[in-house]
């Protein structure tokens, strides 16, 4: 993996507004902001995304998601929730690729944030969905012998 902007922030070559470290991940505030307070957790392990992390990863990096949530939450009384999410991939609209989360705090429905989810539950026949619940069965039994 070649050095992104979060490793070179990591190993400190560019500056960062850092909230919080650990042997395992850093949280910075996001340059673009998208609302008020929007935070990443940022691996110091440079792995691409989720489809890198093994349970210790995994265990190291969300654990600190709590924490970090806590205070995105508290640092402003008017905030009223929390989105956090991670792209995984350009398909998901992961334009950086080093694994890392984001925490947007949400102060209306009508702030600058927002996810637009489509109701598919027509789409698929049970027989579809009892496929598709059989295939990642299958997938996670492999995964786990």
């Amino acid at each position: 993996m070649t050095d992104s902007i979060f490793t070179k922030i990591i190993k400190e070559e560019i500056p960062a507004r850092k909230i919080f470290e650990n042997e395992h991940v850093m949280a910075i505030m996001d340059l673009s902001q998208v609302t008020r307070g929007h935070t990443l957790i940022i691996t110091k392990k440079p792995v691409r995304n989720i489809f890198e992390y093994d349970e210790d990863l995994a265990a190291n990096v969300f654990s600190s998601l709590p924490i970090v949530a806590k205070a995105v939450k508290e640092h402003n009384p008017d905030v009223k929730g929390l989105n956090i999410l991670m792209n995984n991939e350009a398909v998901a609209s992961q334009t950086v690729f080093h694994s890392h989360i984001h925490l947007l705090p949400r102060y209306s429905e009508d702030d600058d944030f927002g996810l637009k989810w489509s109701d598919n539950s027509d789409q698929y026949t049970d027989a579809e969905l009892d496929n598709i619940q059989s295939e990642l069965i299958k997938a996670l039994e492999g995964m786990t012998k």
